[in-house]
């Protein structure tokens, strides 16, 4: 869903012209904060960080081919990326996480990345420890940005070629990269004959929904 609909549905929900319809009164209640709208993605970051804790350091280097990521590689990949974006961002919540990032660099386009290979990428503990830390800034966005703060941008060059990244891309763009490299971490599990339950066969949505009251 794009930031302007989302922008307009929450001003939907603030029109006094029309908070009596049940569905824009559910908008307004339970869609306001960002942390009702992404409500689940905390259960994907607590299903990788079960997935990785018990990992030796052979199963977190094993790779499925030469040149291709290891589980902890992509364990390290989808925290730093995390740290990356939200700085650029300059989401609540960073200053934790930014100042524990050991080495940046800048790109020919003038843009900060957090150096993945300053991290080590063997040692559960590390990796448990980044997953938490990167997670701070994305609880931080979840918790205090409404639906109407998605619309506000910010400048990024890409290539040589300028753009108006808004929040929403960006929020997007780093839950996208979670579940995408969570599923290669789930399908090298698989692979190495490591269940990981809630990861592989629940796919990291492990949020239940509410249960029907009795009587009803």
């Amino acid at each position: 869903m794009s930031s302007q609909v989302l922008v307009q549905l929450f001003n939907a929900a603030n029109n006094p012209f029309r908070s009596r319809h049940p569905a824009v009164s559910f908008i307004n209640v339970h869609m306001e904060r960002l942390s009702q709208v992404f409500h689940g993605w905390n259960g994907y970051q607590t299903s990788l960080l079960r997935a990785i804790e018990p990992l030796t350091a052979e199963q977190l280097t094993w790779r499925v081919a030469e040149g291709r990521r290891s589980i902890g590689e992509l364990t390290r990949h989808i925290a730093l990326g995390r740290i990356t974006w939200f700085a650029r961002m300059k989401g609540p919540g960073l200053e934790r996480a930014t100042g524990r990032v050991p080495r940046w660099y800048t790109d020919g386009d003038g843009s900060r990345h957090a150096f993945e290979k300053s991290v080590p990428a063997d040692d559960a503990v590390q990796l448990i420890e980044w997953l938490k830390l990167s997670w701070e800034p994305v609880q931080a966005v979840l918790d205090e940005w409404s639906v109407s703060d998605l619309e506000q941008t910010y400048r990024h060059r890409f290539a040589g070629t300028d753009y108006q990244v808004s929040r929403q891309w960006t929020v997007w763009r780093i839950m996208s990269h979670d579940m995408h490299h969570g599923g290669q971490i789930a399908m090298m599990l698989a692979i190495q004959g490591i269940e990981a339950f809630d990861l592989r066969a629940l796919g990291g949505h492990i949020i239940q929904p509410s249960l029907v009251p009795p009587d009803t």
